[in-house]
């Protein structure tokens, strides 16, 4: 019998859904623009290194990151592909980045002031989304500044970018709006003399339904892992983990049987109660107790009663379950089982966090049909 509870991250999807991106990207203002995989945290909980290695083979040419921490595990094991990393303080250090080859974004004056020779930036501007990004009325002063930093051969300005707040709502205007302030931004760089080999925009969903959005490099995030980034819009990817594990208490109890914590589940007939070894401390959310459900033998099963931490019971019915069965907690939809979205839902957040939520003490699995990256 394998783990009593694992991720198994299909490789294969993942290249299946970085050349479909790939493809889209080829398609939209850029013209052939190229694609950034997105491996942050930890490559949203599948992997970052076999997940870099896979997609860097399928079509994508650059990577992003968050952290200059991240961007330090991709160097470490090896992978020299261009990294981009945009989060940070403006006291981290900077100068292994410049040793090392990874470009960082620069948001806001201070961070432009704080880079240390011979580092490459691209500069990010706000075009609506407030969260990141240099404000609007520091633009001209900020590339003014880069510019001339540039001339005396300090910093490299490789790019040019922003980040779309509303491209999984088609014909939000929002989007429309964002597009002419990032062309208005475009204007004032060239105006101070930036010539920047790079303007990306385009996230997931922009790939998508955005290719006025594309310019010259897209950024795949969610899609990556196969979940459709645009409701109702089906792109054609395939989803990448399933969540699974095996039954390690099976017990048939009575009606009127309370069923976990505060026995706020009780049984109303005779049935077979199977115990599941992952709770919230692996990312099974607590909102799932009395909404969600899994996949027994093909047989899609209810969750009884509260989550806890390590574990969770459901309520098989009348199945012949066994222990060390097999549960389905999600996976890619093609049976019974509950997408990702599904569990979203029930949870009432995103995938992303389902995904990103899978704790480090379920152990991943990679499959494929070829060679494994090695990582």
């Amino acid at each position: 019998m394998g783990p009593v509870a694992e991720a198994v991250v299909d490789l294969d999807a993942v290249a299946h859904n970085t050349r479909l991106l790939s493809g889209l990207a080829g398609h939209g203002k850029g013209q052939g623009a190229a694609t950034m995989a997105v491996v942050k945290a930890d490559a949203f909980g599948h992997g970052v290194l076999p997940v870099a290695r896979t997609v860097l083979a399928s079509g994508a040419t650059w990577l992003g990151v968050t952290s200059i921490t991240e961007a330090r595990q991709v160097r470490d094991a090896g992978i020299d592909a261009p990294v981009l990393a945009w989060l940070y303080g403006t006291d981290d250090d900077f100068a292994w980045a410049a040793r090392h080859g990874v470009d960082l974004s620069v948001s806001t004056p201070d961070h432009l002031d704080a880079m240390p020779p011979g580092v490459t930036v691209h500069l990010k501007v706000d075009t609506g989304l407030t969260r990141n990004g240099v404000a609007w009325t520091d633009w001209p002063s900020l590339v003014a500044r880069a510019a001339d930093l540039e001339r005396r051969g300090t910093v490299r300005v490789r790019g040019i970018w922003s980040h779309l707040a509303s491209a999984d709502d088609p014909g939000n205007p929002s989007v429309a709006l964002q597009l002419e302030r990032f062309e208005e931004a475009l204007a004032v760089a060239a105006k101070a003399g930036l010539e920047p080999q790079l303007r990306h925009l385009a996230n997931s969903a922009g790939i998508v339904d955005v290719p006025a959005a594309h310019y010259d490099l897209v950024r795949a995030g969610l899609a990556l892992y196969g979940v459709e980034p645009i409701d109702g819009v089906v792109a054609g990817l395939r989803r990448a983990m399933t969540l699974r594990a095996r039954a390690v208490n099976v017990k048939r109890v009575p009606p009127g049987t309370g069923v976990s914590y505060l026995h706020q589940y009780v049984t109303d007939r005779d049935t077979t109660v199977v115990l599941v070894p992952a709770g919230y401390a692996d990312g099974v959310p607590r909102l799932l107790s009395n909404r969600g459900a899994v996949a027994i033998g093909g047989v899609r099963c209810p969750i009884a009663g509260r989550v806890a931490m390590d574990q969770f019971v459901v309520d098989a019915g009348d199945l012949p379950v066994a222990l060390g069965d097999e549960i389905v907690l999600f996976g890619p939809g093609d049976g019974a089982e509950p997408t990702v979205e599904e569990w979203a839902a029930w949870a009432q957040t995103n995938p992303h966090e389902i995904l990103t939520g899978i704790g480090a003490r379920v152990p991943r699995t990679y499959v494929s049909s070829g060679e494994l990256p090695h990582g």
